[in-house]
This record gives C-alpha cells, structure tokens and sequence, in this order.
C-alpha cells in the first residue's frame, strides 16, 4: 500500500459546511467522479519528504511550513492513514506567502538524500534513485507551490489528507 499526500482546495463557505456535517468529507474527497473534485493536488509520495526538507523535522515543525503538508485541525473520521485536516483560507495565504520565499532551486538545494534515509523518511527510497527522488520532490513541491499560490489567490481554505 501506497501512502498518498492530497491537497484540496476549497471555497470557505464548503469548508464551513464540512466542518458543519464531517461525516459528508468521505463522499466529498471519495466522489464517484474523480473529477467532480475541482482544485485537487496529489503529490504522490513526495509528501513526507516535502515535509522534511520544509522543516528538517520527522512530523513537526513550526509557522506555515510547518502546516504546508501535515498541517491544520483535524476534520472527520479516519479516511485512511487518520483524518482529514483543513487550513483555513487566512492559513493557506500564510503557507503561500511562506512558499514563496523558497524557491524550488532553493528547495532544491535543502534536498539532502543521505538526512531523509537517516530519517527514515517515506517511502525510503533516496539513497538508491539518487538525482531521480531529488527531482521527483522537487517537481512535487513546485506543483504544492502552486497550488497555494492559486488557492491564496481565490481566497480558499484547504483539505489535506493522505490515502
């Protein structure tokens, strides 16, 4: 099994009737029809390493990019790996404003394959693909990049969860 990082943006009054009715956040997330769930982001399994480069921490870390993957209030039932989490749209300006002042270059440049295996970071794959996990992470984060910078941009607040 595969541990998946998601990113969902969504209009603050959808957040507020979610966090009104957390038993709806399965059929949301889970429709019958993938693409019914406008502003998705799926960055694979780059999330734990994405998280790790941010904030050099294992599961924590402080200020936005603390939140930017594993972040936000917890929502719901467990939808696979524990539940839902949500940033609000104030959060996901914040994180946006927070990614922006690191660069995938810069990102890039954190990457440190040989600190990720010692950390056993998910999926435990940096010492043998080498320059491949590096680009793979670091396409991941351009595209999280952009997600908050769209999602900011729109004034939504998020669901992130991993499946």
């Amino acid at each position: 099994m595969s541990m998946i990082g998601n990113f969902v943006a969504l209009r603050p009054d959808k957040l507020a009737e979610l966090k009104d009715d957390p038993e709806a956040i399965d059929a949301f997330i889970y429709p019958e029809d993938e693409a019914a769930i406008p502003h998705h982001l799926d960055v694979d399994k780059a999330w734990h390493a994405i998280h790790f480069v941010l904030n050099g921490e294992v599961w924590g870390g402080e200020g936005p990019l603390g939140q930017a993957v594993m972040g936000g209030e917890e929502i719901g039932d467990d939808i696979g790996y524990g539940p839902a989490r949500f940033l609000t749209p104030g959060e996901v300006r914040d994180i946006a404003h927070a990614l922006v002042h690191l660069s995938p270059a810069q990102f890039s440049e954190r990457f440190n394959a040989r600190a990720l295996h010692e950390a056993e970071i998910y999926p435990q794959i940096w010492l043998t693909e080498g320059e491949l996990a590096r680009d793979f992470v670091v396409d991941h984060y351009r595209l999280m990049m952009d997600f908050y910078r769209d999602a900011a941009g729109r004034g939504d607040g998020a669901l992130l969860f991993l499946n």
